[in-house]
């Protein structure tokens, strides 16, 4: 049995009711003691040692690969990057805390240490799903550009990188202004937004905070990556030789991706809804430490989505292995810059009709540099083909395209 009644033991100097709502409002001061049983204690402590231990190593893993390799140093890395150095921030700044309090079975650093957890982890949390959906728009938007992305042009993607701390600052920084406010959650063990007071403040700030910092992100990520898989299927109707396996493959990332943001995220935003808009007591302090693990272990799964399964960093990191120098996949030859130039210029020529199809192709012929844009990287080959005629005749595009997982 995990649970028990109460384990208020820890109460003595403090507002008893307070102490009993320990999961429900402010902290009251002092320390005050978990309504797990040492065994609950005991599973989420693990729980948290292990999320913890593989978060920190994996997010630092992709730090030294970024920085030990140079072909891995292009501007849409620079948003993984963002990722994982907020996921790391968690791993230092957080989880430690919220791990010692379950192995001690009480909350150990006071009021102002809960307030500090809320505020870090909110905006640790939101700087890392705002940035997952900066990624998916990048991607959408590097793909369905009629012009050649500049592999040296980091300004769109820092001002990117800015916007997500912007952002998770604007929605992090009212709980300690005044608008809700941070205090203990669930057990006792963590801290966050408080979901339980049933204010017009603390309640207005919580449907603000779910529609744009949880709803609002899923929404572009879907349209996004849809969107991108839509473009593939088209492509590959240009040439039937297309194998539909690599098409299966891109859909099967985005649907992990999708999956797994829902994972860790959904459970915690129904846990919020619940226990703000439902009766008192319908999320008990207990059930709420599943949806707060759930999302932690966004630390660990992030790296291995968005990092381990693109084949640039596998590459890499199978090379920091072997202490090697990293094989590089099969990119364009030189020449496919200026195929693609007589791409768009054919299809400015061309009939009408055939315009955008030509230009939507012309736009996926990027150098090889940039192919981390699309996530599974996206490496084309362009075969054009002209008869020797000085008829003008329409031009052949051969597109095969290889999505690195």
């Amino acid at each position: 049995m995990i649970v028990s009644n109460a384990s208020q033991s820890g109460c003595a100097g403090v507002d008893s009711a307070l102490c009993a709502g320990a999961g429900e409002g402010h902290l009251g001061g002092g320390s005050y003691r978990t309504t797990l049983t040492p065994t609950g204690n005991l599973v989420v402590a693990v729980c948290l040692g292990f999320i913890g231990t593989f978060g920190l190593l994996n997010n630092l893993l992709v730090l030294v690969l970024f920085c030990r390799y140079k072909m891995l140093r292009s501007p849409i890395n620079l948003l993984l990057m963002n990722i994982s150095i907020s996921d790391l921030l968690v791993c230092v700044l957080g989880t430690p805390f919220s791990f010692a309090a379950s192995t001690q079975g009480r909350w150990l650093i006071g009021e102002g240490g809960c307030v500090w957890y809320g505020f870090a982890n909110s905006l640790f949390g939101i700087v890392s799903l705002i940035s997952l959906a900066v990624l998916s728009y990048e991607r959408y938007s590097t793909m369905m550009a009629p012009t050649e992305a500049d592999p040296s042009n980091y300004r769109k993607i820092s001002l990117g990188i800015a916007l997500t701390w912007v952002y998770s600052l604007v929605w992090t920084l009212p709980p300690l202004l005044g608008w809700s406010h941070y205090g203990p959650e669930g057990p006792g063990t963590t801290c966050s937004v408080d979901w339980t007071a049933k204010t017009a403040n603390n309640i207005s700030y919580i449907i603000c905070l779910f529609v744009f910092c949880l709803f609002v992100p899923f929404l572009v990520i879907v349209f996004c990556y849809g969107k991108l898989l839509c473009a593939i299927r088209q492509v590959s109707g240009i040439n039937a030789s297309m194998s539909r396996k690599r098409e299966q493959r891109v859909l099967f990332m985005v649907v992990i991706m999708v999956i797994c943001y829902l994972l860790c995220w959904l459970p915690y935003g129904v846990m919020a809804l619940l226990a703000t808009f439902g009766p008192p007591g319908l999320v008990t302090p207990e059930a709420s430490i599943i949806p707060s693990v759930l999302a932690k272990t966004s630390t660990v799964i992030n790296p291995v989505i968005y990092v381990f399964m693109n084949k640039q960093f596998y590459r890499c990191f199978q090379a920091l292995l072997r202490c090697e120098t990293p094989q590089r996949g099969s990119s364009l030859k030189s020449s496919s810059k200026v195929a693609t130039k007589a791409m768009r210029g054919a299809a400015v020529n061309g009939p009408r009709r055939t315009n955008d199809l030509l230009f939507m192709v012309a736009s996926l012929g990027q150098p090889a540099a940039t192919l981390p844009q699309l996530g599974p990287s996206f490496e084309p080959t362009i075969n054009i083909t002209k008869a020797p005629s000085s008829d003008i005749k329409p031009v052949v595009v051969s597109l095969v395209a290889h999505f690195d997982g």
